[in-house]
């Protein structure tokens, strides 16, 4: 060793002496610590250092002061001081990215052909409800357009459901059982109440189109009845198929889609009852609208409540409903919704205001169905908002707060 060149162990002591000084931490002897001699080369043989050294006891006695390890709740700015010459006494801020590149939850493997069954499948239950309100208050033209439009949307859904599963075969299989606390299953049942419902009093709806005589004139006399009670059973099954969906998307693991699990059936309530709406404005008269403009009014109401609480309570799992493609989607859909209602309301004696104003009611449907979709979808590819939300629940935990 170079005869004047302090050891490294005398440089290192004089580096946790510094540390003290700055207040992060008080050091010690590692004898003291770890229960270890004086090592070898460290000086003389009774662990003596020069006077005025760098850890000494001249140097102010810090070295003779036990260890404080700093817990690992600290707060991260205790650990952001700066020692002298400017060294960095923690380690850098962890970047939100997992092993090899690859995110911390799977996205959805899902494509386009959900999110429109997530819209068609609200439009089917939101025309049974108005062809429902059109039986009973005596409004044909509204019964007849609910009626048909809620069996060409459900077929739609059966299409988009069947295509993304690959082979029809599947959907047979998921009848094999009846699982109560699994969404898919439940919605599966759903669609199976509903679908032959639906189709039955579309179906009653042309029964005055057959010959009076025969086997079709036997047909021509029982479907009407057969219809409407058909009509009110696919009604009284609509709620469901309308919401099924909201709870089937927050049952998953993806971050703004399970922590809104109280808004999603909400909204998807809501975006049903305005398709449903601006169908009976597109299709019925303005003297038998009544209920389709009720119906608008009620929807909108629950869809912009819904949709204003996801991109507001939820924190930081608000913002992927907030940015990029799900963020114009909603917004587009908030503009909607809105346009369609003071159109529904403003336009009781005017065809043409009542139809745009269904044509932007649905508009806005399929808009907040390919938001909430696009906003899940985005919250499972960056790890943040899998990784933050975690911690501050720990937190809370430890601090008792939950």
């Amino acid at each position: 060793m170079t005869t004047g060149r302090i050891p490294v162990g005398e440089r290192f002591r004089g580096f946790r002496a510094r540390l003290a000084a700055d207040g992060v931490f008080r050091p010690q002897r590692s004898s003291v610590r770890l229960g270890h001699g004086p090592k070898v080369g460290a000086g003389p043989a009774d662990g003596a250092r020069p006077a005025g050294a760098p850890g000494s006891a001249d140097a102010g006695g810090a070295a003779d002061a036990p260890v404080v390890v700093p817990p690992r709740d600290v707060p991260p700015v205790a650990r952001r001081r700066r020692g002298r010459g400017g060294e960095e006494l923690r380690v850098p801020e962890a970047e939100f990215t997992s092993y090899y590149g690859r995110p911390i939850l799977k996205a959805p493997v899902w494509r386009w052909d959900i999110a429109a069954y997530l819209f068609t499948g609200g439009l089917a239950a939101g025309s049974s409800l108005l062809a429902a309100g059109g039986q009973l208050t005596g409004r044909p033209a509204l019964r007849r357009a609910g009626r048909f439009t809620a069996l060409g949307a459900v077929t739609a859904s059966a299409y988009f459901l069947v295509n993304d599963l690959g082979r029809p075969a599947r959907f047979h299989h998921m009848l094999r059982v009846a699982k109560p606390t699994s969404p898919m299953s439940v919605g599966t049942w759903i669609l199976t109440a509903y679908g032959p419902a639906a189709g039955l009093a579309a179906v009653a709806e042309g029964a005055r189109l057959l010959p009076e005589r025969g086997v079709s004139g036997l047909a021509r006399r029982l479907l009407p009845p057969a219809g409407q009670v058909a009509g009110l059973a696919a009604a009284a099954v609509a709620p469901a198929l309308a919401t099924y969906t909201g709870v089937l998307l927050a049952g998953t693991a993806v971050p703004s889609w399970h922590e809104a699990y109280p808004e999603l059936p909400t909204i998807f309530a809501g975006s049903a009852l305005a398709s449903g709406a601006g169908v009976g404005l597109l299709a019925a008269p303005c003297a038998q609208a009544g209920p389709a403009r009720r119906m608008a009014v009620a929807g909108a109401a629950l869809e912009l409540w819904g949709a204003h609480s996801v991109e507001t309570r939820l924190g930081l799992l608000s913002e992927p409903y907030r940015l990029g493609t799900a963020g114009r989607l909603l917004r587009a859909g908030r503009l909607l919704t809105a346009v369609g209602v003071v159109g529904a309301l403003a336009g009781r004696r005017s065809r043409v205001v009542s139809a745009l104003s269904g044509t932007a009611l649905l508009a806005a449907s399929v808009a907040t169905r390919f938001g909430i979709f696009h906003g899940g979808v985005a919250s499972a590819r960056d790890p943040k908002y899998t990784v933050l939300p975690q911690r501050e629940r720990i937190r809370r935990r430890e601090s008792g707060q939950v």
